[in-house]
């Protein structure tokens, strides 16, 4: 492979990191397993066996011997981690960002799912950071 096609290679995984980056796209957990199983199997074999996926033991497993891991097994869990994180933070700060319009569209409806699917038929909610938090959030 030539210099110039590894360089327009690498150009066109940075583009579309920090395109994805600007949206604040989340993956789902099952996406992420699926992910990290497609991406860092044989290093979760080889340097993690027998560990189980709770309590973040293959991400320390994995980061304890980030010198061994592949670059891509390393690069995808940075990326999961992160989106991951993201979506964590979004499902927690929901509350706070949307108080208004559950005040605007939703007063008296009880229960978070239930205001959720309030929130998610008022159209105005689309656009913003209630919007934004409700689909980094994985909840449409």
């Amino acid at each position: 492979m030539s210099t110039r096609t590894r360089l327009l290679g690498g150009a066109l995984v940075a583009f579309l990191a920090l395109s994805g980056a600007a949206r604040a796209d989340t993956i789902s957990f099952a996406d992420a397993v699926s992910t990290l199983a497609n991406d860092c199997g044989s290093d979760i074999k080889k340097f993690c066996k027998g560990l189980n996926l709770g309590s973040g033991r293959i991400q320390n497993c994995l980061e304890a011997h980030a010198a061994k891991v592949s670059p891509t097994c390393t690069s995808t869990l940075a990326s999961v981690t992160t989106s991951i994180e993201q979506r964590l933070a979004a499902q927690s700060s929901f509350t706070a960002i949307c108080k208004h319009y559950v005040a605007q569209f939703c007063s008296g409806v009880v229960g978070e799912g239930n205001i959720l699917s309030c929130l998610n038929k008022a159209t105005r909610v689309n656009e913003g950071q209630c919007g934004e938090a409700i689909t980094n959030a994985g909840w449409r």
